[in-house]
């Protein structure tokens, strides 16, 4: 074990400071999941060009998250373990937001999002194994809903931005509208700012036994020593995590359908746009966006109503019934033609990602051995990261030959995914903390 055990509850105001980076880190990322299909498609992109050009987001989790994990586990230093790479990954995001409205070609808006999301991926991984360091079992759940209140927030504001700044910057047309520039500006600052808030105001807890920590650490030193490490932490994977897994694959099979088309199918199914030049277009897009901030408003709200619910019925079938109603929410998108009955559509989606982004880490970290929580915490982002690799090589295909690029048609094939994933959560069996 290389951490002390955290066994005295935690106040309020501690796991609100040691989650409220979370807030920078969706404000970034919901900005560029729901205006990256429209950027590539003002810079020419077809629509069965955009899963190869979202490559990016899933194979830089695949590479970062679990090396990010590894080195975290084995870092102490003045700012602790985890706020160093908290801090690095905002800079660096940041950076790269102030960067991406300036993309004048469509390889130019991929490799900054390469970028964008690595350094995305560096400062969110951390964030889950801070948790589990500084709560105890039974607050975890709490610290987890915690994160996905933030998450859900910032996702709101920043989703509706685009939306909001259009009424003063004007639409655009054709090329990046100026709303767009400016709110990846926001982000930037916000991004930065909420880390800074987390790395200043939370400090952590030390090794317990520094011989030990020593030695672990002198033993994983290297590229080859820290490959070896997380080959064989996949080799011991815990049963909760393989069962959970499963899940996690559907889930994010499903959510990857919504993000790429989403926003562009509501400019053509609601909208009736003809082409990404026209005011219908930029219209629609702007829509797409109100409606993520939708589904993030009531993550936001159910957020804290979800570990009195988990309490009450369980984690495991919680999580189910909430994946349930985020299937519910994307398949009814195929029947509705009207902008505002969307928002309703997307409330059971935010019903479902307020229970994605708690439930299954809370399951998973009572099977974590000490002292491994971060690798752990890496490689079980792998089950995120694989099939939106799978998304992102197989869809364009699919839209081509199958959905004849029927936007609308991916975003219900999600919800289908998201229902397979609410039954794979019978098959889960908790660890006993």
């Amino acid at each position: 074990m290389t951490a002390a055990p955290a066994t005295a509850p935690a106040s309020f105001q501690r796991i609100w400071n040691m989650s409220f980076g979370f807030f920078g880190i969706q404000f970034g990322w919901a900005l560029q999941m729901a205006n990256m299909s429209a950027i590539y498609e003002y810079l020419g992109a077809r629509p069965d060009q955009i899963p190869m050009l979202w490559l990016a987001a899933p194979l830089t989790g695949l590479m970062v998250q679990p090396i990010v994990g590894h080195l975290s586990d084995r870092t102490w230093g003045k700012w602790g373990r985890r706020r160093p790479y908290f801090l690095v990954g905002a800079l660096l995001s940041s950076t790269a937001l102030l960067a991406m409205p300036h993309a004048s070609t469509l390889w130019t808006a991929a490799g900054l999002l390469w970028v964008l999301d690595a350094s995305i991926n560096i400062s969110m991984e951390p964030f889950r194994a801070f948790v589990a360091d500084l709560l105890p079992p039974e607050q975890r759940t709490r610290g987890f809903a915690m994160q996905s209140l933030f998450i859900g927030l910032g996702a709101v504001i920043a989703s509706a931005l685009p939306w909001m700044l259009a009424t003063r910057f004007g639409a655009g047309g054709g090329t990046i509208p100026p709303a767009v520039r400016f709110s990846f500006y926001a982000g930037a600052i916000v991004f930065l700012g909420s880390v800074l808030w987390t790395v200043l105001s939370t400090p952590e807890l030390p090794p317990q036994d520094p011989e030990a920590f020593r030695k672990l650490k002198s033993e994983s030193r290297g590229v080859l020593a820290g490959a070896r490490e997380i080959l064989a932490a996949i080799a011991a994977m815990p049963a909760t995590m393989k069962q959970l897994a499963w899940v996690q694959i559907c889930t994010w099979l499903g959510l990857f359908c919504m993000w790429l088309y989403f926003p562009v199918a509501v400019a053509y199914h609601v909208f009736g746009a003809p082409d990404q030049t026209s005011p219908q277009y930029t219209a629609g897009v702007a829509w797409g966006g109100i409606c993520f901030a939708a589904y993030s408003a009531v993550c936001f709200g159910f957020s804290f109503a979800l570990p009195g619910i988990a309490r009450r019925l369980g984690r495991r079938l919680t999580h189910g019934l909430c994946l349930l109603a985020g299937a519910a929410g994307l398949l009814s998108v195929m029947l509705v033609h009207n902008q505002y009955l969307l928002l309703l559509s997307m409330a059971g989606v935010g019903v479902a990602w307020a229970s994605i982004l708690a439930l299954p880490y809370a399951i998973l970290s009572g099977s974590l051995p000490p002292g491994r929580v971060g690798v752990y915490m890496g490689i079980f982002n792998f089950f995120i990261v694989i099939p939106e690799i799978l998304a992102s090589l197989g869809l364009g295909w699919v839209m081509n030959h199958l959905l004849h690029n029927n936007r609308v048609a991916a975003v219900v094939l999600g919800g289908v995914f998201l229902a397979m994933a609410a039954l794979l959560t019978r098959r889960v069996q908790e660890a006993v903390t």
